[in-house]
């Protein structure tokens, strides 16, 4: 196989950025995805690989960063998937809008698991999962419903949110519990685990959509809000809020994710990048997409690796930065 091939990278830069550590330490790589795949969410895959769902192909998209190797494993007829983790198990689970479903890759066997949503539910626009203390999987749907399936017995109970349609991010904390956002009704909220009812928490600015959420090593929140451009915090332990605005005329917060050194990555449409942020120094630090409109509708990544997929460029760009300490 030619080098090229195998390789399939675009571009390898070594940032010119506003932190002087990161400056030394941080590189980005860009992959080449297949074209159309347009690449939503992205995940690490336990033997070293990188996992993304290519929505609008149907499929698990699987990236070897060490060789540039990709392949693809079709989800089952009409499938449009939209959210990937790493479940407790090791295997790829993903919210998939198209098959209206929870969908489970093995990823020794790439046997593929559907778990449809009840009839009487309807289209429910499946978006991000999460997995709580009990590894129980929790997920949203922006059709206004939010639910959770028991991968040990296959029951599932699906949820309406009281404000209607929105449920889009959700994440689960260092002490197992799962908070989701509302886009739609800009909103946090607090599941009881036991009982799927949830407790309404208001973000400090009306109308905020916020689209994603992330816990750090002690359980804060961190939170994207699109509507409103800022970057939230919300501290469970005393209910209080913060807030920062991304550097640019327009942001546009979208994605946001917590490294291993409690850093904080979200990606902003407005200026066409991903930007980390430094919660001691309060401090940005920009990466730029790699081209016009890279669009980074979600961030994943493991000790010293980011990854970024750019659905608009059907590319996924790797940053790897220093390991902690």
């Amino acid at each position: 196989m030619m080098l090229a091939q195998l390789n399939r990278i675009i571009a390898l830069i070594v940032l010119a950025i506003a932190d002087p550590l990161a400056a030394q330490t941080a590189t980005t790589q860009v992959f080449e995805l297949p074209a159309g795949s347009r690449p939503h969410d992205v995940a690490p895959a336990p033997d070293g690989k990188i996992w993304y769902t290519a929505q609008r192909q149907g499929a698990l998209g699987i990236l070897d960063p060490a060789t540039g190797e990709i392949r693809q494993v079709p989800l089952g007829e009409g499938s449009a998937p939209h959210g990937v983790i790493q479940g407790p198990d090791g295997a790829a689970w993903i919210t998939d809008g198209g098959q209206n479903a929870i969908v489970r890759v093995d990823p020794a066997t790439e046997q593929v698991t559907v778990w449809r949503l009840p009839d009487e539910v309807g289209p429910a626009n499946l978006n991000t999962g999460a997995f709580d203390g009990d590894g129980i999987h929790w997920f949203t749907g922006q059709n206004g419903i939010y639910g959770r399936l028991d991968p040990a017995t296959g029951e599932m109970r699906v949820f309406r949110d009281p404000d209607g349609r929105g449920p889009y991010g959700i994440a689960s904390t260092p002490s197992g519990e799962v908070y989701y956002v509302s886009l739609a009704g800009s909103h946090l909220a607090r599941i009881d685990r036991a009982t799927g009812e949830i407790t309404v928490i208001e973000p400090p600015t009306p109308g905020a959509g916020l689209r994603r959420v992330w816990s750090d090593s002690r359980g804060d929140l961190w939170i994207a809000g699109w509507n409103s451009g800022l970057l939230y915090r919300y501290r469970p332990s005393d209910g209080s809020w913060a807030s920062w605005a991304p550097p640019g005329e327009a942001p546009q917060v979208y994605a946001v994710y917590v490294d291993e050194r409690d850093t904080v990555w979200i990606s902003d449409f407005g200026a066409n990048a991903t930007l980390s942020f430094n919660p001691p120094t309060e401090a940005f630090t920009s990466y730029p997409g790699s081209g016009p409109e890279a669009n980074v509708r979600q961030i994943l990544g493991r000790p010293g690796e980011i990854f970024l997929p750019e659905s608009g460029l059907d590319r996924l760009m790797l940053v790897r930065t220093a390991p902690a300490g």
